[in-house]
């Protein structure tokens, strides 16, 4: 039977009712936080075409702090790994949501075009990897190719998070197991990939239009939405490595029999810091996309302060936030081949910041 050591020790405590509650508490701490927040842009819904997208951003904090929450609750060598799926697709959607959201900031595809087109793209250096543009123009192509490489991963994120359900039912998977034979570093591979395409398209559309999106506080929501998709998966990544190795022990019962293997582990102490890094992810959230702005907006073209709005109104703004058309429709239009040399016309509706005072929060 395995001796007890540190390690061991610490990976029981996962078990505890102890750990699930710290784990809770900050999990329903967030919840408080940022569904208040969506309450409010719903309340405030002054502008669908924005705020659609930012709370379909703030929806990561309820995604990601429950599922883990959930995952150490029914803490499993299979369990967790149906509740990490759900989480993960979700992930892709808002790093798409937010270049969306960007987008409309600045009047949709052709708005941006009108600004961008014919100038040349401003290099930066090779860690970046865009000095290999110096000398090219941005185009159409440019823009596309944006949008694509955060599409691509809304497409890649769900096909990936079912082969891992698949493969876990038949035991071909274990988080941290780089084993030929086994689907952990084949989908790791693809995964990184992925969010690396997706993520370096954000980048490419930031630094080709961060003059236009000054007002709009874009470092603040870029940092953000960035660290929360990134610092957990490479968190997520440093955890799985150390559970390949003996830095992170299996569980045994007390019959020497093991419980909870390495793999598990990690994903286990992965889900606990979610959970406690998402109250934090909560609050700058609050900060970054901050619903002053839209309370403005509605009190100026409505001359009426604190209007009463029912639930049926809140309702009816959450059903359209939900509807998942706009993407679908954008899918098309972004990767078939009819469209690549084609700009879209968005409805010429203005942003709320045009009508808001600096300081409004926006």
């Amino acid at each position: 039977m395995p001796t007890a050591n540190f390690t061991t020790v610490g990976n029981l405590f996962l078990r505890t009712t102890f750990a699930r509650g710290i784990a809770g508490f900050f999990t329903w701490a967030a919840l408080i936080i940022t569904s208040y927040q969506i309450y409010q842009h719903l309340r405030w819904y002054s502008c669908p075409t924005e705020q659609r997208w930012i709370v379909r951003i703030l929806f990561i904090v309820p995604m990601y702090s429950l599922d883990s929450w959930l995952s150490l609750l029914f803490l499993s060598n299979n369990v967790y790994v149906y509740f990490n799926a759900i989480r993960d697709c979700y992930e892709a959607f808002v790093i798409y949501s937010f270049l969306s959201l960007c987008y409309e900031y600045l009047g949709g595809e052709s708005n941006i075009m009108a600004e961008i087109r014919g100038k040349p793209i401003r290099p930066t250096n090779y860690y970046t990897c865009t000095c290999c543009l110096t000398g090219k123009q941005y185009t159409i192509e440019f823009l596309r190719f944006c949008k694509q490489a955060t599409l691509q991963f809304c497409i890649i994120k769900p096909i990936m998070a079912a082969l891992t359900v698949i493969l876990m039912i038949v035991g071909k998977y274990e988080d941290g197991n780089w084993s030929g034979d086994q689907g952990y570093l084949y989908i790791t591979i693809v995964y990184n990939i992925s969010i690396s395409l997706a993520l370096y398209g954000l980048f490419l559309f930031y630094t080709a239009t961060r003059d236009l999106l000054s007002p709009y506080r874009p470092v603040l929501k870029f940092l953000t939405v960035k660290s929360v998709i990134f610092l957990s998966f490479w968190q997520g990544f440093l955890l799985a490595i150390l559970g390949s190795t003996s830095a992170i022990d299996p569980v045994y019962d007390e019959n020497g029999r093991e419980v909870m293997s390495r793999g598990t582990v990690a994903a286990a102490w992965q889900n606990f810091f979610i959970c406690i890094e998402m109250f934090f992810a909560a609050i700058a959230l609050r900060f970054a996309f901050s619903v002053n702005a839209y309370i403005d907006a509605t009190n100026m073209n409505s001359n009426v302060d604190g209007r009463p709005v029912t639930l049926q109104s809140i309702s009816s703004s959450l059903k359209e936030t939900m509807n998942p058309k706009d993407i679908m429709q954008d899918a098309i239009h972004n990767f078939h081949p009819q469209y690549q040399q084609y700009t879209q016309h968005s409805n010429p509706s203005r942003s709320v910041s045009d009508k808001t005072l600096p300081g409004s929060g926006h």
